[in-house]
């Protein structure tokens, strides 16, 4: 079995190499030819001088230049690092510069937008330009390329990869930070060969899988579309989407028989129209970077009747926690299932004891899927990944866990609930309110299209609770139908103090509706009335 990430195709190109790996719009690669791409484009970065584990940054959209670029850099034994397409250059330089990256590979018009930032990235050596169009080097010192350069390089190269094993670092992917800017989660080859094998076994892939790729690759969940289905031989159709309708269209047409994608996006997603042939091949659906609102899930059921969906739980730092199968969606609404293959999932409190069944505490997971902490910031680490709780002290080291940071409950069934984020917790007339439990009892009502819950400031409560949300599609939003709905199925402190709608809730680089955003720009609405 592969345990470095390029043997995950270059494993398949041998057993399967006529089988299609790869596709965007009119493009495809079989596994052999993309394991000979792959090498190629290896042997350029290498020929560019890279230094093992130095890290290759990747500023694209989903492209078959885009995968190469990772998985060569990789092959290299390099580091490479997804930058998210959607982030801004202030974001991307901050990432540049933060792991000291020695290769951007790019097009010309995104480099264009990074002309401030690049001056100030003083490990920078050399920038891929893929697709048309040149640029002049931005910066004493860096060199730019067109990509076909790089590749005519490596075909002329006959230079191995530096050296890698399993515990050394294979990736860098940058997640949302508390001030604003995003934190580099540090993944090594074992951490996401055996995530892909994880998730693979209990989806059960195969070789005659279609996964569309809709996330962004930056996200440990949309990279893993790659890692899964190239760890079985299925195809990988990479897409990206103008308008939500254009994904169950692309389902119909290519046969699609997996689908990955965050709550925000299924809820817009459940309200289309799905042609009939995307429910005949679509074999299973899978969320997580949320909790799936239980009518949500059931409105998913009724629309692809003949499809399995599978709910997840994960995080960047430990790539895939929970999922709950499909036969036990019906009888446990709202779980997030139990732990992944390969993985311990501890419901713990503060002091690190267990907590007893249905008593919320913190989720801690630990197993081989943890990874190697943020980079560059030990501060942060440590707070994040601590040692595993209740290890026998006569062991000379500590295993590290990573304490997440949620709040679940395990049922006595061994089950899992997520309650909510501890940073995100409501404190309200002296009782801690989860904004996700908020959200799914209004977003049960019918009144709404999405809904955001946000704690603000208020002199007698501590907190008040303001809710922000879109109206239905195609209705009109009904305020009072919404109170209505909150007087009769929440306690009297958790009802919302105000209700303001918005055309449509913002979301982070990886789909999610951004709660801190929502925050910022909302302000404090009740203390603007008061004045």
């Amino acid at each position: 079995m592969p345990h470095l990430i390029p043997l995950l195709i270059r494993n398949t190109a041998e057993r399967l190499g006529e089988r299609p790996a790869l596709a965007y719009g009119e493009a495809s690669l079989d596994y052999a030819t993309l394991w000979d791409s792959v090498e190629v484009a290896a042997r350029g970065f290498l020929e560019l001088d890279i230094g093992p584990r130095d890290r290759v940054a990747v500023y694209l959209p989903k492209q078959i230049e885009t995968i190469l670029a990772l998985f060569g850099a990789s092959q290299a034994g390099a580091a490479f690092v997804p930058v998210n397409p959607a982030l801004k250059a202030r974001q991307v330089g901050h990432i540049l510069r933060d792991c000291n990256v020695r290769i951007l590979v790019t097009s010309a018009d995104r480099l264009a937008t990074l002309a401030d930032e690049i001056g100030q990235c003083h490990d920078l050596r050399n920038i891929v330009i893929v697709g048309d169009g040149g640029a002049d080097a931005p910066s004493a010192g860096v060199r730019t390329l067109p990509w076909g350069q790089v590749m005519d390089m490596g075909t002329g190269s006959a230079r191995s990869g530096h050296r890698a094993i399993d515990s050394d670092m294979a990736a860098i992917l940058y997640t949302s930070g508390s001030t604003g800017l995003p934190k580099g989660v540090v993944l090594s080859h074992r951490n996401m060969v055996a995530g892909a094998k994880s998730v693979a076994s209990y989806l059960k892939n195969t070789p005659e899988d279609r996964l569309l790729a809709v996330l962004p690759l930056s996200f440990d969940y949309g990279f893993s579309q790659l890692t899964t289905g190239f760890l079985v031989g299925a195809s990988v159709r990479l897409m990206n989407y103008l308008l939500p309708r254009d994904i169950p269209r692309a389902v119909a047409k290519h046969a699609i028989t997996g689908l990955a994608c965050v709550p925000p996006l299924w809820i817009q997603l459940a309200e289309l129209d799905w042609p009939a042939e995307a429910s005949e091949s679509l074999r299973y659906i899978t969320s997580t970077g949320g909790r799936m609102p239980d009518p949500l899930v059931k409105k998913l059921q009724s629309l692809l009747p003949d499809t399995d969906v599978y709910l997840m739980y994960g995080l960047t730092e430990a790539f895939r926690s929970t999922f709950l199968p499909p036969d036990e969606i019906d009888a446990r609404p709202n779980s997030i299932g139990k732990a992944v293959p390969n993985a311990e999932i501890m419901v713990v409190r503060p002091d690190g004891r267990p907590c007893g069944p249905n008593e919320p505490g913190e989720l801690v997971h630990r197993g081989v899927l943890v990874g190697m902490g943020y980079w560059n910031d030990p501060e942060r680490t440590a707070e994040r990944y601590k040692p595993v709780p209740g290890q026998d002290p006569a062991l000379p080291i500590s295993e590290m866990a990573v304490w997440s940071g949620d709040t679940v409950k395990m049922d006595e069934d061994g089950y899992l609930y997520f309650v909510g984020r501890r940073d995100e917790m409501i404190k309200t007339s002296g009782f801690r309110v989860s904004p996700v439990e908020v959200e799914e009892i209004i977003y049960a009502s019918g009144t709404v299209g999405e809904v955001a819950a946000i704690g603000v400031d208020h002199p007698a409560l501590g907190q008040a609770i303001v809710v922000v949300v879109t109206a239905p599609e195609g209705a009109v939003l009904d305020k009072d139908a919404v109170l209505a709905h909150c007087r009769k199925e929440m306690p009297s402190y958790m009802v919302p103090a105000e209700i303001i709608e918005w055309q449509s809730l913002p979301r982070n680089p990886n789909g999610k509706v951004d709660r801190k955003l929502i925050s910022s720009e909302l302000g404090n609405p009740l203390k603007d009335a008061a004045e």
